[in-house]
C-alpha cells in the first residue's frame, strides 16, 4: 500500500466517521426536538382543556340564570293572570249586583257648591259610612258605565304591574 492509498483510506475513514457522527447527532437532535414538540403540544392541550372547561362552566351558569329568570317570569305571569281574573270576577259580580238593584251606587254632593243646585235630602242610614252628608244615587245605567271604567282601569293597572315585574326580572 502506498502512502497515497493509506492517506485515502484514512481520509475515507475520517469522512465515514464524521458522517456517522453527523447521523447520530442528527438522530439525537431529532429525538430531542420530537420530545420538545410533544411536551409543548401536551402543555397547549392542557391549556386548551382549561379554557374549554371554563367556557362550559360559564355556559352552565348562564343557562341556570336564564332558567331561574324563566321560572320567575312564569310565576309572575300566573300571579298577574290570577289578579286579573279576580278583578274581572269582582267587577262582574258588582255589575250583576247593580243590575239586580242589590247594590246602589251613590256619590257625595258638595253642600258648599252653589252650582250643584241639587236639593237632595240628607238621609241617615244604618249602613252608610258617611253620616249627615248629602248623597245622590246614580242611575243604574250610569253606575254600569262607572263600573266599566273602573274595570278598564283595574285591568290597566294589573297589566302595568305585570310589565314592570317583567322588566325588573329581565334587567337583573
Amino acid at each position: 500500500m502506498t502512502s497515497g492509498q493509506i492517506l485515502a483510506a484514512i481520509l475515507l475513514a475520517v469522512v465515514i466517521g464524521f458522517g456517522g457522527a453527523w447521523q447520530v447527532q442528527d438522530w439525537r437532535m431529532g429525538k430531542l426536538l420530537a420530545e420538545q414538540l410533544a411536551e409543548q403540544g401536551a402543555a397547549q392541550q392542557k391549556a386548551l382543556d382549561l379554557i374549554i372547561g371554563e367556557a362550559w362552566s360559564q355556559q352552565r351558569a348562564e343557562q341556570d340564570k336564564r332558567l331561574a329568570t324563566e321560572q320567575q317570569l312564569a310565576a309572575q305571569d300566573q300571579q298577574h293572570t290570577r289578579e286579573l281574573s279576580d278583578a274581572q270576577r269582582n267587577q262582574a259580580l258588582l255589575r250583576d249586583r247593580l243590575a239586580t238593584a242589590d247594590v246602589r251606587l251613590s256619590v257625595l254632593l258638595d253642600a258648599a257648591d252653589p252650582a250643584s243646585g241639587c236639593n237632595v235630602p240628607t238621609a241617615a242610614s244604618a249602613v252608610g259610612v258617611v253620616h249627615a252628608a248629602r248623597r245622590a244615587q246614580l242611575d243604574p245605567a250610569h253606575a254600569q258605565r262607572v263600573i266599566g271604567i273602573t274595570d278598564d282601569g283595574d285591568q290597566g293597572l294589573i297589566a302595568l304591574r305585570a310589565c314592570q315585574a317583567y322588566v325588573r326580572a329581565i334587567v337583573r
